[in-house]
């Protein structure tokens, strides 16, 4: 299988924060690599270096089979970036901002402008064609910028957090879209700080942290590296929750975990759990314990991010939203 995406051994350095430290990593034809770390990581600089925005202190890099030090000119012409930050102009209607990306490929005025109509129909756009970009509203935005990024129908595309601020309705759109050109045969390299959209989209996921890899595979390998199945139980009434908790210990493969409340327990197990989770029920049935709700849960990709960080998600988003904040003040 041919490889759109290569780097090996990325470096940069700003100063004394060392945002790459030796980056490896492949994208084969046709699939999506996920980049997933904190706020921080590197999966922006990667992003910037990759697509010749900045030049990597050491290391190489190839894009379509272009080197990206050596000819960048080349690399542009094969790629279609969308950035965090929508890179539409605000005064142009959303059909004058996809016209000037081809003619700024050379498309041709026709060509173009052809383009651009084949665009905005498939985003979803065409009602607001001629209205100026500033009157979009955010997910409308995103998929406007992401047109661009495909005029010129480029091999490779590059989304850098594409769905960060939209709301839930906006983010499954964009999801949609994503899949629907990933279905086309395009190689994707995403990164985004959202597990789900990970969990999701990717073929592959590499999770970095300080500037390196620390761990890469499908979502569920990276599962399977966090452990196995566990029983998650919602007691009725926290006084069976002595009960629950013997029945539980008998087929834990750890220390059966208790809420401060009382009333939910769960308990990692042994191999598939389906097999432990028909003994608990029968446990639970002999000693009376009566549950709201009992389920066998693989782990999740916030389960994975705290296993391999030591950092839950959420304080990184919420990290991420701060400096955002302190920055626009």
């Amino acid at each position: 299988m041919t490889t759109m995406i290569r780097a090996s051994g990325l470096t940069k350095h700003y100063g004394s924060v060392k945002a790459l430290q030796g980056l490896d990593l492949e994208v084969p034809e046709g699939k999506v690599l996920a980049l997933l770390g904190p706020n921080g990581a590197g999966k922006t600089t990667a992003v910037r270096c990759l697509t010749t925005l900045l030049v990597p202190d050491a290391g190489s890099a190839e894009v379509a089979g272009v080197d990206v030090l050596k000819d960048p000119v080349g690399v542009r012409s094969r790629i279609g970036l969308s950035g965090q930050y929508a890179a539409v102009d605000e005064h142009l209607t959303g059909y004058e901002n996809l016209v000037m990306v081809g003619r700024l490929y050379h498309l041709g005025k026709a060509r173009a402008q052809e383009r651009a109509r084949e665009l905005l129909a498939r985003f979803s756009l065409t009602d607001a064609a001629d209205r100026p970009s500033k009157t979009y509203s955010g997910g409308m935005r995103r998929r406007l910028d992401l047109a661009g990024a495909l005029v010129a129908e480029p091999p490779v595309l590059v989304l850098d957090e594409p769905t960060t601020g939209l709301d839930v309705r906006s983010r499954q759109e964009m999801w949609d879209v994503i899949r629907e050109l990933v279905g086309g045969g395009s190689t994707l390299l995403l990164t985004t700080q959202y597990l789900e959209e990970a969990d999701k989209l990717a073929d592959d996921i590499m999770v970095i942290d300080h500037g390196r890899a620390i761990a890469q595979g499908t979502a569920d390998e990276l599962k399977a590296q966090t452990g196995g199945e566990r029983i998650e139980v919602v007691l009725a009434d926290a006084e069976d929750r002595d009960a629950a908790h013997r029945v539980l210990t008998e087929v834990a493969a750890a220390d059966v975990l208790v809420s401060n409340n009382g009333r939910e327990l769960t308990a990692a197990v042994h191999g598939s759990g389906t097999g432990d989770l028909l003994r608990v029920l029968q446990g639970f049935e002999r000693e009376t314990v009566t549950v709201l709700d009992i389920g066998l849960r693989r782990p999740t990709m916030d389960d994975v991010f705290l296993a391999l960080t030591g950092r839950p998600a959420e304080d990184e988003q919420a990290t991420q939203e701060k400096t955002q904040a302190e920055a626009t003040r």
